[in-house]
């Protein structure tokens, strides 16, 4: 059984609230979370860290039934960033999920946190029922898109053009970075003959043909084994990418949100991506879409 599989077997069988880390070098900050979420029955505040190091300190030593399921993230810290924390937690910790936190919506630091792993991004001034919301749905294993947002971040850090490197980590990772994949290592970009394959077959261009399950399959030649996509699945990846809802999803195709939950589910597991974030993060950097 591979790590997602588990982690998401473990997130269903998870009773009781759930276990929330708090990572912010602003103590006001993470003092006005734990007011928050520990207004929620169902939500629990369980350990707090001002840095990555003292994060990754806490994963380490804290009891198994105390390890926070959710870990709301700063990207910007002293000693170790956001960045490169959310990367060690969830290579490390899979059944964990990253809510990564960020000042602006179009922050190169908060697409990076994606890239790393993250199951969403929220800003910090973000409404209590929102961030309650987030914080819910990423617990049961699913992820918060912010869609149109993400998709903007894919398109402004993704689709940046050559030359416009700015020291940025976004800008420093050119060309299709591997998405977070279930291993958490790092692929090479797309091979010229993949991306050919890609582009010929329609994907990222308005108009053409879909690719096929298969060629979504190998869209990255990162030497992961991925199993080829039925047709209804492919339609759903592609109606993820937009940035819909399961409910808008489910409208489009005549299907129940059940049934849609069930084939974004496949897709993961078959792409062996964390959840759906990736899954957007994936069809960007891989050319079929954009």
């Amino acid at each position: 059984m591979d790590q997602q599989t588990d982690a998401l077997e473990q997130a269903a069988e998870r009773t009781g609230p759930v276990r929330v880390m708090l990572v912010d070098d602003q103590h006001l900050l993470r003092m006005g979370f734990r007011l928050i979420l520990e207004g929620e029955e169902d939500l629990e505040v369980v350990a707090e860290a001002a840095d990555g190091v003292e994060a990754l300190e806490l994963m380490r030593t804290l009891p198994e039934e105390q390890l926070p399921q959710v870990v709301l993230m700063d990207v910007r810290m002293p000693r170790m960033d956001g960045i490169e924390a959310t990367g060690r937690i969830v290579s490390d910790h899979p059944c964990a999920r990253v809510i990564i936190l960020t000042t602006f919506d179009l922050d190169e630091y908060a697409f990076s946190g994606l890239q790393a792993g993250a199951s969403a991004f929220l800003l910090k001034d973000v409404a209590p029922e929102d961030l309650v919301g987030a914080v819910r749905v990423v617990a049961e294993g699913d992820a918060v898109v912010a869609p149109r947002i993400t998709q903007r971040l894919l398109e402004t850090y993704v689709r940046r053009p050559a030359g416009s490197d700015d020291g940025s980590p976004a800008a420093s990772q050119q060309g299709p970075a591997s998405p977070p994949v279930a291993s958490s290592s790092a692929a090479p970009q797309q091979s010229g003959t993949q991306q050919s394959a890609t582009q010929q077959s329609g994907g990222g261009q308005s108009g053409g043909e879909r690719p096929t399950g298969e060629q979504i399959a190998a869209a990255l030649d990162d030497g992961v084994v991925r199993e080829p996509l039925t047709q209804r699945e492919t339609e759903v990846l592609f109606a993820v990418a937009e940035g819909l809802s399961n409910a808008e999803i489910a409208g489009r195709f005549f299907l129940s949100e059940a049934t849609v939950k069930t084939h974004v589910r496949r897709i993961l597991t078959k792409l062996q991506l964390r959840d759906r974030v990736q899954a957007v993060v994936y069809a960007y950097q891989t050319g079929l879409v954009g």
